[in-house]
């Protein structure tokens, strides 16, 4: 399932209650809200999870803990209000790419240890994170 630039307005809780679907693209709809959580209780087969640019998403990445098995791909990107640590999400056996840019997510880069994000092939972690894009 793929939304770009809809006129979507509020909440829509419709649109997360579909347990077959494997990947879900949301950009550039500045005005749908919802959270993480909503989104990963009605999605449990989601392998690919790609938002963007979406001011009223929130939650804790943490909620993505119940998409552990299933998930391969995470972009949660130029989400302001998504928060939590980068780090819940270290033991995904599946997850070969996770791009947190520009979110609220934190962490420190140096908390990685040799068994955490064993599959991932691509890591893009936001300025909150110590050791990520921006870091000062």
């Amino acid at each position: 399932l793929e939304i770009h630039h809809a006129p979507l307005n509020g909440r829509y809780p419709f649109l997360f209650n579909f347990p077959l679907l494997e990947q879900l693209k949301i950009h550039f709809v500045l005005n749908l809200k919802f959270d993480l959580e909503i989104l990963a209780s009605g999605l449990p087969l989601l392998k690919e999870l790609n938002c963007c640019e979406i001011d009223f998403l929130t939650g804790n990445i943490n909620s993505l803990r119940v998409l552990k098995d299933t998930l391969t791909k995470v972009t949660i990107a130029d989400c302001p209000n998504v928060q939590g640590n980068f780090m819940d999400l270290a033991d995904f056996p599946r997850l070969k790419a996770l791009d947190l840019g520009d979110s609220g997510v934190i962490g420190d880069i140096r908390d990685i240890g040799k068994q955490d994000f064993l599959p991932l092939e691509t890591l893009v972690l936001p300025d909150g994170v110590y050791g990520g894009t921006g870091y000062e």
